[in-house]
């Protein structure tokens, strides 16, 4: 029998050594940046990904290990145990497997079955379930006992029928089967509660197909459109399919077919196995539906965590509104708060006038160069006010930014803790400005399920759902990198080995001690022992410190390595800060990796990854990216006409298709059969939140602001 690692490397198609190395470093306790960044020869670099899947694999074998463990001390402590059961269970490759093997050793609530063993009748069903031939009738004469409350013949049979049912509905080799057959040819049927009642579901009120072509977002309305009352929804096997195969999984192939254990075995499928299995496929499905929507959320939620920041520039942040007005706040170009206000452009004539007069004003004073203008309510009217400021004001950009969570952030403790002499209101204008400057360092404030990249977030297992996007959040800001001096708690407790406590240890350290001149002084910090130390060093940057090294993503494990390869190379520490190593991997390339790597005592990838630190200390990998589009005019619904061809930002990216922002207050919607000219299996395959795509106008519903658009066939020019 395969060990744990062993299927890992089997299912992950890894070395055995890679895994084995892998699973010794999760307990010791390392992070998966750490490992995916650090320890790169001892897993034949895995990324992060790769490396989350092995995690979350190694804690559900291990958990079935356990479980398998807690089955065969239950049922040895019965006398039950056999051989062939213990094997069973230890050969069992799910919870559900061993589960079933239990069912019959468990204890159960009062069935009737039980109720027909206290009676006595258990031999009885024991010896018709031979199925031998001999007549229940004759086999049943003997158990009739008006004492036990068996009065007659037919009280026997109805106890010894409960009996076999409950045998039969507790066979795992049945159960096993019925549900393999039903995973590939059930039919899910939905219909409306009530017909005439109007709801986002009408889709689904005659709604009817096979299990296996039923998509993960037909599953989650499904669900949603059942728990809020609209549907009603079943899940079974086509006419007599499953009766049959319990039949034939309880008759014994003998010349004399038992009518009465076919009976009992109907009555066990239509009463005790049917119902269980509808539920546990519905619990598949949702589960599956669950993990897909959960990694489709994650998938969409790094990139748009690692959108290129517009740093450098005084910006201005917009929160839109009617009755409490439009939020204004001033940020510079590290994010400080210069100036705040409150206008109500939607009020009049005269009130958007005096809101552009006062805006511009801010503008001119502060030398504001971008304004970031949140999506949501009046985002609309505030755009075009925007639109017909900037006519006056040459060299001003604005950018539509995405405030999902804005609002939650605004009424946190941590924002009171930030801002506390700002207005609630005040202080997600800000966070919308901070958002087009660094949207990471300004998102990692914000629980990830509300930053609204996903679908039915809130139907999700919300420990599953929050154990994916922390580590999306985590896999981020590590991949970046954190200034130490300069970083909020929210960012520094995400970095790799910090958590809440060691976070705001460093800031009050720093507050107390003036910025940090080196990543040794570190481990001054209280409570940040060595380990914490190992596993955060190479994720923060010391740009103050007079080691160059520390403002790079090389640890400072590998320092001595660094010195050692630039004196190699023929270089010097000086030549880092110059720009100066452009030749540096031409070098190694002409001296040679791994005769490199093995005088300077390090594997072949981290001598890459140090040289790559080298040649571009400080570097952030978001600037890599595209930059965002920044508009200085607007489109309305009404201009918009088929066949133009638009350049949008790609907004999200769902089952179905991806919502793409081209400039209209309405984001646009590219069909999953429109994303490219060959078929796609999902979206993401083709586009990722934050990617700049060119689409064309398919067509516009003003009544109900729909747009569709297509990235097929694009004209050229």
């Amino acid at each position: 029998m395969l060990s744990i690692n062993e299927m890992l490397a089997q299912e992950l198609g890894q070395k055995q050594e890679y895994i084995d190395n892998v699973v010794a470093l999760l307990d010791e306790g390392n992070t998966i940046p750490f490992i995916a960044r650090y320890r790169k020869e001892m897993h034949g670099a895995m990324d992060d990904t790769t490396l989350r899947n092995l995690e979350t694999r190694l804690q559900y074998l291990r958990n079935l290990a356990e479980r398998k463990d807690e089955v065969i001390r239950s049922i040895s402590g019965q006398d039950k145990l056999t051989e062939e059961l213990e094997q069973a269970i230890l050969s069992a490759a799910t919870l559900a497997e061993v589960e079933d093997l239990y069912r019959p050793y468990k204890q159960k609530r009062r069935t009737r079955a039980t109720v027909a063993k206290e009676k006595g009748l258990e031999p009885l069903a024991l010896a018709i379930y031979e199925q031998d031939g001999q007549d229940p009738n004759v086999l049943a004469q003997d158990y009739i006992d008006p004492e036990k409350g068996v009065e007659t013949l037919e009280d026997a049979l109805a106890g010894a029928s409960d009996i076999i049912a409950e045998m039969i509905s507790d066979d795992a080799s049945i159960r096993k089967a019925l549900r393999e057959k039903m995973e590939k040819e059930a039919i899910v049927t939905v219909c409306a509660t009530d017909p005439e009642a109007e709801s986002v579901y009408q889709l689904y009120y005659e709604f009817k197909t096979p299990v296996s072509r039923l998509q993960n977002h037909q599953i989650l309305a499904i669900n949603r459109g059942e728990k809020e009352g609209f549907l009603k929804v079943e899940a079974l096997l086509p006419g007599v399919t499953g009766q049959a195969l319990v039949c034939r999984g309880a008759l014994k192939p003998t010349m004399y077919v038992s009518s009465f254990v076919r009976a009992a075995a109907e009555d066990a499928y239509n009463r005790l196995i049917a119902p269980s299995a509808e539920r546990e496929l519905r619990n598949t499905l949702t589960d599956r539906a669950a993990e897909s929507a959960i990694s489709n959320f994650a998938l969409n939620l790094k990139p748009l965590l690692m959108a290129r920041p517009v740093k450098g520039f005084v910006t201005m942040g917009l929160d839109p509104g009617y009755r409490n007005g439009c939020k204004v706040a001033v940020v510079d170009s590290t994010g400080r708060v210069l100036d705040t206000n409150v206008v109500y452009p939607t009020f009049s004539q005269r009130k958007k006038e005096e809101a552009i007069h006062i805006l511009s004003g801010m503008i001119r004073k502060h030398g504001v160069v971008h304004i970031a203008i949140g999506n949501g309510t009046a985002s609309r009217e505030t755009e075009a006010m925007t639109v017909e400021m900037l006519k006056n004001l040459p060299g001003v950009s604005y950018m539509i930014v995405n405030e999902a969570g804005a609002s939650v952030y605004s009424a946190s403790k941590l924002a009171a803790e930030e801002f506390p002499d700002y207005d609630v209101n005040l202080r997600s204008a800000v966070s919308i400005a901070r958002r087009l400057q660094d949207p990471l360092a300004e998102l990692v404030k914000i629980d990830p399920k509300a930053i609204g990249v996903g679908q039915y977030q809130h139907d999700m297992p919300q420990k599953r759902l929050d154990e994916a996007l922390g580590g999306v959040v985590e896999d981020c800001v590590n991949a970046v990198g954190v200034d130490l001096n300069t970083a909020s708690v929210s960012l520094l407790q995400q970095v790799s080995g910090l958590n809440g406590t060691t976070a705001k240890n460093v800031v009050a350290y720093r507050e107390e001690n003036g910025a940090f001149t080196s990543r040794s002084q570190l481990k001054k910090v209280p409570k940040l022992g060595p380990k914490a130390f190992q596993q955060c060093a190479g994720f923060l940057r010391v740009p103050e410190s007079k080691e160059i090294l520390d403002n790079t993503g090389v640890h400072p494990e590998s320092y001595d390595a660094a010195k050692k390869l630039l004196e190699l190379c023929g270089y010097s520490k000086a030549d880092i800060a110059g720009g100066k190593l452009s030749e540096l991997a031409q070098k190694i390339e002409e001296l040679g990796a791994e005769a490199l790597a093995q005088q300077c005592g390090v594997g072949v990838p981290t001598l890459q990854d140090v040289a790559k630190e080298l040649m571009k200390p400080g570097r952030d990998p978001r600037e890599d990216l595209p930059a965002p589009i920044l508009r200085t005019d607007v489109l309305e619904m009404k201009d918009l006409k088929p066949g133009m061809v638009l350049s949008g930002t790609v907004r999200n990216v769902i089952d179905f298709g991806v919502f793409v922002d081209i400039g209209v207050h309405q984001d646009g919607l590219v069909h999953i059969s429109q994303v490219a000219k060959h078929k796609v299996r999902h979206p993401s395959e083709v586009v990722q939140v934050g990617d700049i795509v060119k689409v064309c106008v398919l067509e516009v519903d003003e009544k109900r602001k729909r747009i569709g658009l297509t990235m097929k066939n694009i004209p050229e020019g």
